[in-house]
């Protein structure tokens, strides 16, 4: 495994690895919880091979992944990480909102503070995710009979140049992502160690120009059949105008 290079996001000087791991999984929405040793153990073996770049959130449990992080980041872990988690998403009546006034999210990161442990958090930001329907009975656009025929060319497409490369169709996916930039830092989740070695392995993979244009070709909006997401869910970046600042009142 080569080493891990390193980034910088933002302007205010936070460098983190160029990779990331995601560690929803671990405690949510893709099956019961894992096994906390395992986990731990994937965290101290991402450490160890340079992924030091950990996110979380305050949702995802909700609360027991921030947990599971404390206990990971003990005995001078915690000094050779870049943490980051999210607020903003929470339950009200069985109904679920976001919220981003400030009186909220200063309770929320001090809540999140007592989890974790930590007397800082590196990275705190705004999250939009719906999880009012079980993961295993949602048909995402995506997969709607009516869209998923041409998507599956589109992967078909992707899956050979993945075979030309030498490597996995989500190396690939992966690699598309790191050469938008050396500010941008994909964050793929897993529970097991071997998928996080197979995507390291998609920091040594070097796109051409013209690969980099076929595999845009395949991104771009007219291509790609159906929404991310069901009309239902709240989106990152769809609904995501704000009010302007001198409408704020206190």
């Amino acid at each position: 495994m080569g080493c891990v290079k390193r980034i910088k996001l933002g302007s205010q000087g936070l460098e983190v690895s160029a990779q990331g791991l995601g560690c929803m999984s671990m405690s949510a929405f893709y099956g019961p919880p894992k096994p906390e040793s395992d986990m731990i153990s994937l965290m101290h073996h991402a450490i160890n091979s340079g992924v030091t770049f950990l996110d979380t959130s305050d949702f995802y449990g909700p609360f027991t992944n921030e947990i599971l992080l404390s206990k990971a980041l003990q005995g001078g872990v915690r000094e050779k990480v870049e943490l980051a988690t999210k607020f903003g998403v929470y339950f009200e009546d069985g109904n679920m909102k976001v919220r981003g006034d400030p009186a909220y999210v200063r309770a929320a990161c001090e809540a999140s503070l007592k989890r974790l442990q930590v007397d800082c958090i590196d990275l705190y930001y705004q999250q939009r995710i719906d999880s009012r329907v079980p993961i295993e009975v949602t048909n995402l656009p995506r997969f709607k009979p009516e869209n998923l025929e041409q998507n599956k060319k589109l992967f078909e497409c992707v899956n050979a140049m993945a075979t030309r490369e030498g490597c996995t169709p989500s190396q690939l996916a992966l690699a598309w992502v790191h050469h938008q930039g050396d500010d941008v830092c994909p964050i793929p989740g897993t529970t097991k160690i071997k998928n996080f070695n197979q995507n390291i392995g998609a920091l040594s993979i070097k796109l051409s120009p013209e690969e980099m244009a076929e595999l845009d070709s395949y991104a771009s909006a007219d291509s790609v059949h159906g929404d991310r997401y069901p009309s239902v869910c709240i989106t990152t970046w769809k609904e995501s105008e704000t009010p302007p600042l001198s409408s704020w009142t206190r």
